[in-house]
C-alpha cells in the first residue's frame, strides 16, 4: 500500500493534518480532502466526492458529526470508485450503552459509520480514541487554560487523554501496512488524569497557572448557549463530557500497543512538546 494514493478526509484537522504529515514523510502520495483543498471535498455536497475519490486506493475518514451520518453514502461511493482500504475515526465508548448522555442515545453518527465500513466489502480498520490531549493546546479547552480558569462539568472525574500524534501513527500504520484489517483499536494515553492534574502539568512546564472550576451540567450548557452555541449543540458538548465526569475514560486501553508495538505517548511528553511549540504562549 506504500505506493497507493491515500485520501485524508478532514486533512486539516487535529488528526488529519498529522496523518497527512506522516504519510508525506514516508513518501506516500497523499491527497488532502477539505473544502479549501486543490480538489475540494465538502461533506454537505456529495457532488464533490467523486473528484476527491478519483484514483484513490485508501482513505482516512474523519466523519461529519451529524445524524443521519453521510459516512455510509461516502463509503458506498468510495468502494464503487476503487478504494480498497478504509480507516475510520470513530470514538471510544460508541458501543457502550449510556456511555455518553442523552444527546448521544440511539444510533448515532459514529455507529452508523462503523456499520458502513464493516459492511463495505473492502479492508477496514476502526479507531476509537478517547478525549484528545490536544483539546487543551489547540481545542475547546485552550482558551480556559490561557485565560486562567477552566470551568467544566467533569467533577472529580478523570480520563486517560490520548495524544493525537498516537492516533495519527495508528491511522498511518493501518493505511500503509498489512495486518490491521478488521481491527478495532481503542486508543488512550498511559494514565488517567483529572482536569486539575492536567492544569498542574501545564503549569509545571510553562509557568502558566489556570484554576479548575467544577460546574454543573445545566450551568455549563447555559454558558455555551450564552456564547452563541445552538441549544442542541450545547447539549451534545455537555453530554460528551460525561465519560470524563464518570471516569469511564480513565481506564488505559491497549490499542496503541496492539497497532504499533509500543506504549502510548505520556501526557507529560505531550505537554513538553506543545509548550515547546508555543501552544500556551501569550
Amino acid at each position: 500500500m506504500t505506493k497507493a494514493t491515500v485520501l485524508v478526509i478532514g486533512g486539516t484537522g487535529k488528526t488529519g493534518r498529522r496523518v497527512v504529515a506522516r504519510l508525506r514523510e514516508q513518501g506516500v502520495e497523499t491527497r488532502v480532502a477539505s473544502r479549501s483543498s486543490e480538489i475540494p471535498f465538502d461533506w454537505a455536497d456529495p457532488g464533490t466526492w467523486e473528484g476527491a475519490l478519483d484514483g484513490v486506493t485508501a482513505a482516512y475518514i474523519v466523519p461529519y458529526d451529524i445524524s443521519p451520518s453521510p459516512t455510509p453514502a461516502l463509503v458506498e461511493r468510495a468502494v464503487a470508485s476503487g478504494v480498497r482500504r478504509l480507516v475510520l475515526l470513530s470514538a471510544r465508548g460508541v458501543d457502550v450503552p449510556g456511555y455518553f448522555g442523552a444527546a448521544y442515545d440511539g444510533d448515532g453518527p459514529h455507529t452508523q459509520g462503523e456499520t458502513a465500513v464493516r459492511a463495505s466489502g473492502v479492508e477496514w480498520t476502526i479507531l476509537r480514541p478517547g478525549w484528545f490531549a490536544q483539546n487543551f493546546s489547540e481545542g475547546i479547552f485552550h482558551d480556559g487554560v490561557t485565560g486562567g480558569e477552566l470551568a467544566l462539568p467533569t467533577g472529580d472525574g478523570a480520563a486517560a487523554f490520548v495524544d493525537a500524534e498516537d492516533i495519527a501513527a495508528v491511522a498511518v500504520a493501518a493505511l500503509t501496512e498489512d495486518g490491521h484489517q478488521g481491527q478495532v483499536y481503542e486508543l488512550s494515553g498511559t494514565r488517567a488524569l483529572g482536569i486539575a492534574d492536567v492544569l498542574a502539568e501545564i503549569a509545571g512546564a510553562t509557568g502558566l497557572r489556570a484554576r479548575y472550576v467544577p460546574v454543573g451540567e445545566d450551568e455549563f450548557r447555559a454558558g455555551l448557549v450564552a456564547q452563541g452555541f445552538p441549544a442542541e449543540e450545547a447539549a451534545v458538548w455537555t453530554d460528551a463530557l460525561k465519560p470524563i465526569r464518570t471516569s469511564e475514560e480513565a481506564p488505559v486501553v491497549d490499542g496503541v500497543r496492539r497497532a504499533l508495538g509500543r506504549a502510548p505517548r505520556d501526557f507529560t511528553d505531550f505537554v513538553r512538546d506543545a509548550a515547546a511549540g508555543g501552544a500556551w504562549r501569550a
